[in-house]
């Protein structure tokens, strides 16, 4: 519940234009284009630097920084840009690696398509550069409540301070707490979302280089399946200039009833005889965990804004996660961009949220998530995290075993490992024609 303040305590003195919550990519995004334009803008961010709470991936897609202020890209504290796009199946000790290649996404010239990056440092780098333009950023500040007068939200309140501003933005992560305090979501509950673990380890650059089969200025992004025991979730791997980001996330409904705690599972990936050599050797130099959006499309609260309140980033459920890639910082920094613009382009405040609403949609963010929305379908199948897995690896497995004795045809091998993982083919049928129309 919101407090009420009378507006004969709000000194106009220190009246912001815009008050955002979280400097993440999405609040220092909206913060940067706002104060470009010469707004006054307050970032309050809870860590004591941006980017210290956060454990996430990670990959910056350059198309989203771009859009902050052409160039950027060149500027940003980023670790490798991505040559390689990877997908790997596991199954007992044994795995399957795909490895795309497409020397398009990085042509000469011109801005690459995505970089790993290390959120801790780009996220203070970010934060810097707006406040090169004008924008504060206050660190080490924790908003307790918002302030809100005739049904509008006029300001937050963190401590014994209240202050004020035309519009407030909340983008304070999954899970928002001021969304929450504007009673645009409940509490999220399970199903909602999945557990991320992330670790990174320390490794030197010509080791990662060779291990990877990378150039110096190259990287790899993997997408992880069958690395879960049967629970829903996957995990993921990016090569940065000193250290991998390895990490998995899972169902924390399934992870309870699995009786092997999320860690035990973690640590039984880095384990696997295709992880670990890829590790081997390494420093762990950051380990945490948190929560992650996994409703796409469908995880949008209903409403995203309120007079005087808008969500962005992941307070608004901006994820997108169709197994073989997640989004998420992009489209965080481009709900940003789409905030900044609905300020910047009204002039009364009930008009922010409704302009917000139309620049996600004129800036195909949300056409974007619309379109893979049927992903959630196909992600839902049970049998991808525990019998799939296993058929195509026991399918390659017959595949490439050379032992004198004459082989069987591929299509009966295929039958004989389907039906002894406990799949049907009516089942696989019906699956097949589920994940079909799901994209």
């Amino acid at each position: 519940m919101t407090l009420k303040r009378g507006e004969e305590k709000m000194s106009e003195a220190d009246k912001m234009d815009v008050i955002i919550i979280g400097a993440g990519p999405a609040g220092i995004a909206c913060a940067y284009i706002l104060a470009q334009a010469g707004k006054e803008v307050l970032v309050i961010e809870r860590a004591e630097t941006p980017g210290a709470k956060n454990v996430t991936g990670g990959r910056l897609y350059t198309y989203a920084l771009e859009m902050v202020d052409k160039g950027l890209t060149e500027e940003a504290v980023l670790e490798r840009k991505i040559t390689h796009e990877q997908i790997m199946i596991l199954s007992q000790d044994k795995a399957i690696s795909i490895d795309y290649h497409d020397p398009s996404f990085n042509r000469e010239g011109q801005v690459p398509q995505s970089y790993s990056i290390l959120r801790a440092q780009f996220d203070e780098w970010f934060a810097a550069k707006a406040e090169e333009i004008g924008a504060m950023v206050a660190c080490g500040v924790k908003v307790d409540d918002l302030i809100e007068k005739d049904g509008k939200i006029i300001g937050v309140v963190a401590g014994e301070d209240e202050m004020y501003a035309d519009v407030v933005i909340a983008a304070d992560g999954v899970n928002s707490f001021m969304a929450q305090k504007a009673g645009l979501i409940k509490d999220i509950s399970a199903h909602q979302v999945g557990v991320g673990i992330k670790e990174v380890i320390e490794l030197p650059p010509d080791t990662i280089q060779e291990r990877f089969n990378l150039k110096p200025d190259e990287g790899a992004a993997r997408m992880i399946l069958g690395c879960t025991e049967g629970i829903h979730g996957g995990g993921f791997l990016y090569t940065n200039r000193e250290s991998i980001s390895l990490g998995c996330v899972l169902m924390p409904e399934e992870a309870a009833a699995h009786g092997k705690s999320v860690h035990e599972i973690f640590q039984d990936l880095k384990m696997h005889p295709a992880i670990y050599p890829l590790i081997a050797g390494g420093e762990s130099i950051e380990y945490g965990a948190h929560l992650v959006s996994e409703e796409g499309y469908r995880g949008i609260p209903q409403k995203i804004y309120r007079e005087g309140f808008l969500m962005i980033g992941d307070a608004a459920g901006f994820v997108i996660n169709t197994g073989y890639s997640i989004r998420g910082i992009d489209l965080a920094i481009v709900s940003g961009v789409a905030a900044a613009r609905a300020v910047l382009n009204t002039s009364a405040s009930d008009q922010v949220g409704p302009a917000y609403l139309q620049e996600l949609k004129n800036i195909e963010l949300l056409p974007t998530m619309q379109a893979v929305d049927g992903y959630a379908d196909l992600l839902a199948i049970p049998r991808i995290y525990s019998s799939y897995p296993r058929i195509a690896v026991g399918v390659f497995e017959r595949l490439f075993t050379v032992n004198g004795q004459k082989p069987n045809s591929l299509i009966k091998n295929t039958k004989e490992v389907i039906k002894s993982n406990g799949v049907s083919m009516w089942q696989l049928f019906k699956d097949v024609l589920r994940g079909y129309k799901s994209i």
